[in-house]
């Protein structure tokens, strides 16, 4: 496991290489993934995890009070208000976990979310859309981790396309380590997120730390192509039914 954590009565995950490929979408065999899948819940003691099928776009699924799909629905994001854990994939673009504790009227879990952040899905507003539905359940106090991703320093881009980017999300253009333009997606998050009146988790800040390029035991598919891909997870701390 690459990081693990609690806080607002939620547990927080992102995998590694080690839980093996959480994908069912990138050409593997559908029972192994399932086995990893449940593996991966009983480490954690969680429940089934909620997952969507992701195509860079910016639908949100709100699975409240919704039973499990025979397939996962096509979304970026997922949110939860009733205990419900969630899960998203990734294997450069941004895994983002939002926890938010439940509005003073209602008496329950915290409200999750999920959302996979692209560059695409960056620049449409995936994250403003994720934390709408997250504050139309009455949350406050979100915070927010941005797992593994490719750091600005290892996300080289076109100059036409940094140059786009930057209309949209000033400062999100940087300069690669090796001195071409590239594009810093976890820090605009950062920057978006704070803006929206979200805490950032300090464990995520130091991006090298956490770029997918620059670290073998993350899945990276700008590295090497790779089919794996690594969750973000979200729960509520003791399972679907502990507030």
């Amino acid at each position: 496991m690459w990081f693990q954590s609690e806080d607002s009565a939620a547990g927080i995950a992102f995998t590694d290489v080690t839980e093996g490929n959480l994908a069912a979408h990138t050409g593997d065999d559908p029972a192994a993934v399932a086995r990893r899948r449940r593996a991966v819940e009983t480490a954690l003691g969680i429940g089934p995890v909620r997952y969507v099928r992701q195509v860079h776009g910016t639908t949100v699924q709100d699975v409240t009070g919704t039973p499990a799909p025979a397939s996962a629905p096509e979304a970026d994001a997922a949110v939860s208000a009733d205990g419900t854990p969630l899960g998203i994939l990734t294997a450069d673009c941004l895994p983002v976990v939002l926890v938010g504790r439940p509005g003073e009227a209602r008496n329950g879990p915290p409200v999750l979310a999920v959302a996979h952040a692209g560059r695409r899905g960056l620049l449409d507003g995936v994250l403003q859309r994720t934390l709408g539905v997250v504050r139309g359940h009455g949350a406050r106090d979100v915070t927010a981790w941005i797992g593994p991703a490719v750091c600005g320093r290892c996300y080289e881009v076109p100059p036409e396309m940094a140059e786009d980017a930057q209309r949209v999300l000033p400062g999100i253009a940087v300069t690669t380590s090796w001195g071409t333009t590239g594009l810093d997606l976890p820090g605009a998050a950062r920057t978006l997120l704070e803006a929206q009146g979200v805490a950032v988790a300090p464990e995520c800040a130091d991006r090298r730390a956490w770029c997918t390029l620059e670290h073998e035991n993350l899945y990276s598919h700008r590295r090497d192509s790779t089919p794996g891909r690594l969750a973000g997870l979200v729960w509520p701390v003791g399972g679907k039914d502990a507030a």
